[in-house]
């Protein structure tokens, strides 16, 4: 593996007369590409296909899906939507994305556009897998209408366990203020009682 110099590196770049080979984890870390559609083909860093927009993004421009600055010019990590070339993404954002909505919900989150949109993620790379959105799986996501109520820290310090919560105090359990779906008790993550946000370790 041209990434990680381990050896059983199965995947090898497409390109006549490339010999870069890699492993699928790899792949992010060595900017590699592999389009899940026929004829499923991967490509190293140096012949990956980049995409065709002539446009950059605007300074203090922020992924629609996480919120945070994006870079200001077009590396491996950043993507424009192709058809409203405004909506810039976080390349790890739009397959976290991608991976929830499943094939047909899946469209650019700022101008709806699905056709082009979608060709243009999965030639870049994007894995969009073909069912349902998981957010419609009524085992791993039922009861997803109802607020977050247990603390996720890795040791939790209330007497009263993860599921205790109290209107103010050390035990006030506190959500995560970009997803709300991970909790805190201020203790276990040791918050003032002035602190009035909490933002996770994944987001």
């Amino acid at each position: 593996c041209f990434v990680c110099g381990k050896g059983r590196a199965t995947i090898t770049c497409c390109e006549t007369d490339c010999d870069r080979s890699f492993h699928l984890p790899c792949a992010v870390e060595g900017e590699c590409v592999t389009q899940y559609l026929p004829p499923y083909r991967s490509f190293c860093w140096e012949h990956s296909p980049e995409q065709a927009v002539e446009a950059a993004p605007e300074e203090d421009t922020t992924c629609p899906i996480c919120l945070d600055p994006v870079e200001d010019r077009k590396p491996y990590g950043t993507m424009v939507c192709p058809a409203c070339k405004q909506a810039w993404f976080h390349r790890g954002c739009i397959q976290r994305h991608a991976v929830r909505a499943g094939v047909l919900p899946f469209q650019c989150p700022v101008c709806r556009d699905r056709d082009a949109f979608l060709l243009e993620m999965l030639t870049l790379g994007i894995r969009v897998p073909l069912r349902l959105p998981s957010w419609d799986d009524s085992y791993e996501y039922a009861g997803l209408d109802e607020r977050h109520s247990r603390c996720d820290a890795r040791e939790c310090l209330c007497p009263g366990g993860r599921e205790h919560a109290e209107e103010q105090g050390p035990w006030q359990l506190l959500l995560c203020c970009s997803c709300a779906g991970e909790g805190t008790h201020r203790r276990c993550s040791f918050l003032r009682n002035s602190t009035a946000s909490w933002e996770c370790d994944s987001c």
